[in-house]
């Protein structure tokens, strides 16, 4: 009796921690960390989902805040969502962030020298790039060219050996025919 009692408990034990551990987890896991926002009309609601998609986690880097569960992106979210409601516009959010965050939280950077590099550098890039192709391509014509003329002077070499070779064949010919 006391074993069957033991199992009863071990497992009630068990059904009340998978329901603990069900209840925790969200019905959605794609919507985890998405808190459920009301808005006054649906502008509001479309300029947060545009924010937050364009707002970049300082923690994470590479995910924006609507993406990320970092607590920096969650605080972020809240006070986008505050300065909607309060109806702020696009340009103000942004603003306000930059100000805070500083630029690193908006995937577009503006053009100023502090930030050049990030403009420069793929141009830079692609420009190395074309050089370095124009200049191998270059390198490698004079050798074609070089390889064209050895086959014509390999061609007039094997010319003129064989002429020889037929020569001297007939020469040893007709050596044989003066022969007694």
């Amino acid at each position: 009796m006391a074993t069957a009692n033991h199992k009863l408990a071990v497992l009630l034990c068990a059904l009340l921690a998978v329901a603990v551990v069900a209840k925790e987890q969200p019905a959605d896991p794609a919507k985890q960390g998405q808190e459920l926002k009301t808005f006054d009309d649906a502008k509001q609601q479309q300029l947060f989902a545009q924010l937050t998609a364009e707002l970049r986690c300082p923690k994470c880097q590479n995910q924006n805040i609507a993406d990320s569960n970092a607590v920096v992106a969650v605080d972020m979210r809240q006070k986008t969502y505050q300065l909607v409601r309060d109806g702020q516009s696009y340009d103000e959010v942004i603003a306000y962030m930059k100000s805070r965050y500083g630029d690193f939280v908006h995937y577009q950077p503006p053009l100023r020298w502090s930030t050049g590099w990030l403009w420069l550098l793929p141009v830079l890039a692609v420009v190395v790039l074309f050089s370095t192709v124009i200049r191998r391509s270059r390198q490698t014509q004079p050798q074609l060219a070089d390889e064209a003329s050895e086959t014509v002077a390999g061609a007039e070499l094997a010319t003129q050996l064989q002429a020889m070779i037929d020569a001297a064949a007939q020469t040893k010919a007709t050596a044989k025919e003066h022969k007694p």
